[in-house]
């Protein structure tokens, strides 16, 4: 079931948004935004910008060109200053992201890995920290895995560990990119499941994925990519059943073939 409607104004934006690597240009002037309680899916073929808008969204990659905002607040721009610097440090801790191959902390329990960031950037006395994680690890269905390690785990509990991770910082904003595509389908249904909750709870989610499926039913948007452009986006029923564009027309053919 899609999540409830989303309230109006944008929680986060970019606008003209570029970046380049050398001369290899992966995003190309890119204006959008989510607003608070959306579900966004961003799909597109391989090498089309799609993760390198979400690192940028992260604050992971600094843009070459334009600007990215949070509740208005520029947060990163092409040309930073102390004051955007300053912004991007006060709201980084409101963006989580669950990444493609895990990025578990292998030294540290399943626990451990729940609590660092609570403890250490946020300050958080560890007996709190410990019951908010266990809470979690409850809500993505891995409360007997509490004591584990990583390296015990399968794909599909490992993802769901880090999601519970990304959780545990309270962020306005969860990124996803290709959670599942690591995963064998069996796998790959935990995590939708868990993804699929958080977005009829109301949580504010950007998707890459390659799951059409889940970005039919759970998406309240889709954004198609190429060549490092924002092509086409509207309701997921108008997208997939009538694309207006032939890219879009193009991609959604060679799903089907």
């Amino acid at each position: 079931m899609p999540p409830a409607e989303a309230s109006s104004g944008p929680l986060i934006e970019t606008r003209a948004l570029t970046k380049r690597f050398g001369e290899n240009t992966v995003l190309r002037d890119v204006s959008m935004g989510v607003r608070s309680g959306e579900v966004v899916c961003v799909v597109g073929p391989s090498g089309s910008g799609k993760t390198t808008l979400l690192r940028s969204l992260a604050l992971l990659e600094a843009p070459t060109g334009g600007e990215i905002r949070m509740d208005g607040t520029i947060i990163a721009a092409g040309a930073s200053t102390g004051a955007v610097r300053r912004a991007a440090r006060a709201v980084r801790s409101d963006i989580g992201m669950v990444f493609q191959h895990f990025n578990l902390w292998p030294h540290m329990s399943v626990l451990g890995n729940v609590i660092e960031a609570p403890v250490r950037v946020r300050g958080l006395p560890r007996d709190q920290a410990v019951a908010e994680a266990e809470a979690l690890l409850a809500k993505v269905g891995l409360s007997d895995k509490r004591d584990a390690s990583p390296g015990r785990l399968s794909g599909g509990q490992q993802q769901r560990v880090a999601i519970a991770r990304a959780l545990a910082m309270k962020p306005r904003l969860m990124l996803f990119d290709e959670a599942t595509s690591a995963l064998d389908p069996e796998l790959k249904a935990e995590v939708l499941a868990v993804m699929r909750q958080l977005a009829e709870e109301g949580m504010t989610m950007l998707a890459v994925t390659h799951e059409m499926s889940f970005a039919r039913r759970a998406c309240t948007r889709v954004i198609f990519m190429d060549a490092g452009e924002i092509v086409e986006e509207g309701a997921p029923k108008s997208f997939f059943d009538a694309p207006t564009t032939e890219r879009a027309a193009r991609f959604l053919a060679r799903l089907e073939d």
